[in-house]
């Protein structure tokens, strides 16, 4: 079965089962004892510091190793933040960070500070000078993530490394997606990442602090890892991780240019076999392995369920499920369509014969989820001209509200107008995304009783 989510999860690298099975025999004691087996885990501890601080491109003392990548973000961002308390507290960080920097951004803001949330273009990234015009003579920290977990789009890390330095404001890079394809470059100050990411185990996360940048540890002292991580080292999982790394490594040039060609073909293929799809993220500036797009009238977990059913392990990169109604923060601040979401992030080793078998059975499961829902199969014919058009939709989330514009917007003269009333919050992103698709004219946003009216001017 092709397990093609490797953004969430790696599988486990041979040589990080190897390394693991031996450190357990190994590395067992308390690398901070004297005694002949502490020193014997201490030697340990240290080769896989500097394995990973050489993978980081920083020094081996600036590293320490926590618990979890989220563990390692939430201590980089409190300790800076605390270091730097009488330059201010203010923070800076794009709108597509992941919900571990955003999570961290809403504890400071409760606890009396303030962040700015730094938009990006429809591909995805940031404009630095946009992210420079964010930083203030306050800003105590900036955020930027490498690449985007959602979408893959590569960030301009070192142009804005160069501004934040220039203003004088550390920068914490989240390089979780990217770190096992090479490092990353530019002047940042402060990195994280996880392990399981890059093929290692679950339970190890990496944050580097470069010195000179003022960092004072959150939460009880602790005498391990600097101070940083508190608590005894997974000292097994730790060498696993740091072996894996540089094996991931040393494959990472040749099978990021054998994947790159397989993703091409998934943008290419997908917006030819699958009408009404938006391939998101930037085509250049991205991940080898990752590629999202959209399908319009398809709701996004049942597209992910018959996948499933087919043999496919693919995510979505939209949570507008079962469980919430909230469209992805990511896609929302792309303004690119969010329903049917999927993603597909391939794992080192894909075979071209299973890409090649998703891209035939996927049109076939798009129009099945398509005919389930009721949705268009072509342009609606134009019947008599009507006034104006009420399409009530409350109650009934995504993609509904827009399947339902898209069977009466024929029955509107060129020039009138549709109105959709709708209290899905997915609405709010997806219908102007249709109008952007589809040529029409997108008029916006009305109050209502109940939700919202979506107000759409048919243009052709």
């Amino acid at each position: 079965m092709p397990y093609f989510d490797t953004a969430s999860a790696a599988p486990l690298h041979p040589v990080a089962r190897q390394a693991l099975l031996a450190a357990l025999d190994e590395g067992w004691a308390d690398p901070a004892r004297l005694y002949r087996e502490g020193r014997r885990a201490r030697l340990l501890l240290d080769a896989a510091r500097e394995a990973a601080a050489e993978a980081v491109g920083c020094r081996p003392d600036e590293l320490v190793f926590t618990s979890s990548g989220t563990t390692a973000v939430h201590a980089g961002i409190a300790g800076a933040l605390s270091g730097r308390r009488r330059v201010g507290r203010h923070l800076a960080l794009s709108a597509v960070e992941h919900s571990s920097v955003l999570h961290s951004a809403a504890a400071h803001e409760a606890a009396g500070g303030s962040f700015t949330e730094v938009p990006v273009e429809r591909s995805g990234a940031v404009d630095p000078a946009a992210y420079a015009g964010a930083l203030r003579a306050d800003t105590a920290l900036a955020c930027l993530q490498s690449a985007n977990h959602e979408v893959g789009t590569e960030q301009p890390v070192a142009e804005v490394a160069a501004l934040c330095a220039e203003a004088g404001v550390p920068l914490l890079v989240d390089a979780a997606q990217s770190l096992g394809w090479g490092p990353v470059a530019g002047r940042w100050s402060l990195l994280t990442a996880s392990a399981h990411k890059w093929g290692g185990p679950a339970g190890v996360g990496l944050l580097a602090v470069r010195k000179g940048v003022r960092f004072a540890p959150q939460g009880p002292a602790g005498e391990r890892e600097s101070g940083r991580a508190p608590g005894f080292e997974n000292l097994p999982a730790i060498v696993a991780a740091a072996a894996s790394l540089r094996a991931v490594r040393d494959e990472a040039a040749a099978e990021a240019v054998r994947l790159r060609a397989l993703v091409g073909r998934i943008r290419s293929v997908v917006a030819e076999r699958v009408g009404d799809v938006e391939v998101v993220g930037d085509p250049e500036r991205r991940l080898p392995h990752l590629v999202t797009f959209s399908c319009l009238y398809v709701d996004g977990e049942t597209l992910l369920h018959e996948l499933d059913r087919h043999g496919f392990s693919v995510s979505s990169g939209s949570s507008c499920t079962s469980s919430t109604l909230e469209p992805s923060h990511v896609l929302k601040a792309m303004g690119v369509l969010s329903e049917g979401n999927v993603r597909v992030s391939l794992p080192m080793g894909t075979a071209e014969a299973d890409v090649d078998r998703f891209l035939d059975v996927l049109p076939g499961v798009v129009a099945e989820v398509r005919e389930r829902l009721g949705a268009p199969v072509s342009a609606p014919p134009s019947p008599a001209p009507a006034a104006s058009l009420v399409v009530d939709a409350l109650g009934r989330r995504c993609p509904i509200p827009v399947i339902e514009l898209a069977k009466v917007i024929g029955e509107v003269p060129v020039g009138a107008t549709v109105t959709v009333l709708a209290d899905d919050e997915a609405a709010r992103l997806d219908i102007p995304a249709w109008c952007e698709m589809r040529e029409q004219e997108y008029v916006g946003e009305e109050p209502a009783d109940r939700g919202s009216a979506y107000v759409v001017r048919r243009v052709s």
